[in-house]
Parts: structure tokens; sequence; C-alpha cells
């Protein structure tokens, strides 16, 4: 069947071992002269930062380091970083980091073209000129911002994560070298890789899932299945490394045109709630929310199931729907994730807030199956 379809990417992705180096040869191509260098400060104390600031001396281009980016990016966050931005007069940002410092540059770059605040942009394409340039460089395989039209700010007054679905965030170059991503820590590696199966998983089950994105999401989840528990075992595995950086690289391209689903709306909640790591979030609601959609998605899900590396040949789809929760539940274990949302201190006289902000969350629409706030509320609790 014939499908009209609009998909974003960045124009330019570098991807593989030595990316970063390919970078400099790109800058010298274009006509930066300043760049904001929006990162955190455990990337400048462990010396990633500075092979970036390497690249960027090289290329003559100056840089002012804005590194007070929380773990789930503030309003403040935002509205500190585009000061800086606009007081040293930078005409390009460049990112470096996990999720947390793209979605925080991606939101100053639309407020240094579009003006406002950032609360103005939460919803679907809401700005209405693109933002300032921006160079992205992924140092975790997880979130995959870096290649998305999806940005995240936590509003600290509401206590909620606003998500903005914007065409005019994406990137200008995409950087995902898995040299940068060695050596980080287990725990770190295991939420962003079981946040990036989350991608895959919601994308390919989504109400918008179409063929393209359903042949990324099935390869994204046959990646991060076979590479996931080594890259958390050795953190040094090259290999495992690259096959995490590309899983994450096209199952963000996925969910990015195609959309996610409830797991995501439910995760945010707890992030804007409780500052909880969004992948620890996703990968402890994954299994049970995927349980209470599999009578819309049966068949799918067994796909799912075969993708992990699960042998669905004598299974009906029921069977095989029943094998991918248990596969998620035991990767899930394997590389140490918390068995439950009671490990992280979440309070069930939340749930009924949580599940009406979750009602409410872009990623709500996407879901294939109906949910109502009771339902919310029950799978929040058997995720304790």
């Amino acid at each position: 069947m014939l499908e009209n379809r609009r998909i974003y990417l960045p124009p330019l992705s570098l991807i593989g071992p030595g990316a970063l180096k390919d970078l400099g040869e790109e800058l010298k191509t274009l006509p930066y002269k300043k760049a904001l260098f929006v990162t955190d400060e455990m990337l400048i104390k462990i010396g990633v930062a500075e092979k970036v600031i390497d690249v960027l001396n090289t290329s003559n281009i100056q840089s002012v380091v804005f590194s007070d980016v929380q773990p789930n990016p503030t309003v403040k966050n935002v509205n500190d970083g585009l000061a800086l931005l606009q007081e040293n007069e930078c005409d390009f940002i460049i990112t470096l980091g996990g999720g947390s410092p793209q979605d925080c540059g991606k939101a100053i770059g639309i407020l240094a073209n579009n003006g406002g605040n950032i609360e103005d942009y939460e919803g679907i394409h809401k700005s209405q000129k693109l933002s300032l340039p921006i160079i992205a460089i992924n140092t975790t395989a997880g979130t995959a911002s870096e290649v998305t039209i999806n940005y995240v700010i936590t509003d600290e007054k509401r206590h909620i994560k606003m998500v903005m679905v914007d065409k005019n965030c994406l990137v200008s170059i995409a950087v995902n070298d898995p040299e940068l991503m060695l050596g980080k820590p287990a725990a770190l590696t295991a939420a962003t890789g079981m946040d990036a199966l989350t991608h895959a998983i919601e994308t390919y089950i989504t109400k918008g899932a179409f063929g393209w994105s359903d042949a990324l999401a099935l390869e994204a989840i046959k990646l991060i299945s076979e590479s996931l528990e080594n890259a958390v075992k050795n953190g040094q595995d090259l290999e495992a490394r690259s096959k995490m950086a590309w899983g994450q690289f096209i199952a963000g391209q996925a969910f990015s045109n195609a959309g996610l689903g409830y797991v995501h709306s439910m995760a945010h909640q707890l992030g804007g709630m409780y500052d909880l790591p969004h992948g620890v979030a996703n990968a402890i609601l994954l299994p049970h929310v995927e349980q209470f959609n599999l009578p819309a998605c049966e068949k799918k899900m067994k796909k799912v199931a075969e993708a992990m590396g699960v042998d669905v040949s004598n299974m009906n789809d029921k069977e095989g729907a029943d094998a991918a929760i248990e596969a998620i539940k035991t990767l899930s274990k394997a590389v140490g994730i918390p068995s439950g949302l009671k490990e992280l201190g979440v309070k069930p006289e939340d749930f009924e807030e949580m599940a009406k902000n979750a009602l409410a969350d872009v990623c709500t629409g996407g879901n294939p199956r109906e949910v109502n706030l009771e339902d919310t509320i029950a799978i929040y609790k058997a995720a304790m």
C-alpha cells in the first residue's frame, strides 16, 4: 500500500568509531565562529569534553561552556543557557552528552530564534522558525535525541515533564562515535540501553507505525538485545558499544517519525514528580504497559520476541507475545534494572495525579490500546 509520509532526519549524521574526527573536517567547511557548548560536569571531569574542545580549536572555532545541565533538564537550565548564549553572541550550539544536554541544547536553540518562554512550545510543532544551528554529539546509546524532532524539559513549578515535538528543533549534524561511549558506568549503560529498547518496541506497536519505521524498529530491537548485556558487563567492548550506537540511532529515527506510546507517557510523570532517571522509569514500566497492550498487538509482540532472540516457530501469537514480555523482564534483570518502582521511592498516593498527567501526555495518542485513569493507576501499582 502506498503511503504519504513526511520523514524528518538530520541533514548529516556521522556514526561509527572515529566519527568525532570526521566532525572536525565538516566544521572547517561551515561558517560558524562561536559555539555555546552545552554539556554536563561529569563529561568535563572525565575529559570527554576536552576532546570536543580540541576539535573546535583545530577548526578555529571559539566556544563558551555551559555545563549546568541537570539529568532531567529544567526550565531554569534552558533560561540560564540561553542567557549565556546571548551574552556571548554565539552563532551556533554544540551539545555533548546523553539526552539531557541534547534536549537542553535543542530548547535553547528554539528560544534563540523564536523568543518567548520554553513553556510556550509544549506540544506539537509550536515554533515558527528553525532552531539556531545545532551539532549534537551523543555519548550514550539511549535517548537518540540527536536524531529526533523531540525534546523534553522539566517544569519545576508544575512538577511535570513537558514534551515538545517540533520539526524545527532537528539538529544540523548528529554524531554517534562509540569510542566516546567506552567506559561509561554500567548503571548508565543499562538505563540508556533499556530506554533505547523501549523506543524500538513502542514505535513498532504504535498507532503511527508504518513499513519504514517497522523495519528500523525490529533491527534496533535485534541489535540492542544482542549487545546491551555485553556493553553493561564490559564498558570497553567496542563491538557492543558500536551495536548499541547503531541500535539507538535507528530506533530514534523510527520513533521520531512514527511516535511512541504509554510507557513514555507514564515514565515522564515519574521523572517530573521524583526526578528519576528516564531510562530506569521506562525499563520498569515497559513490561507492565505492554502486558496491558497485548490484546491490541499480539502479532507484533510475537515479532518483538523473535527479534529479541526467542524461538517462536512453534508458538501462536498469544504465546509469542507472552514470550516477548518475559524476554523484556529477563534482559532488564540481567542488566541490573531495579525490580520495581518501590525501590525508587515512588508513593502510591501520587498515582492518581501522575495518571491524570500521563493521560494528557503527547505520547498517549500513539498507544495501540485505549487507556483510562483506572487502567493507568493499575499499571503503576503493578510496577511497584
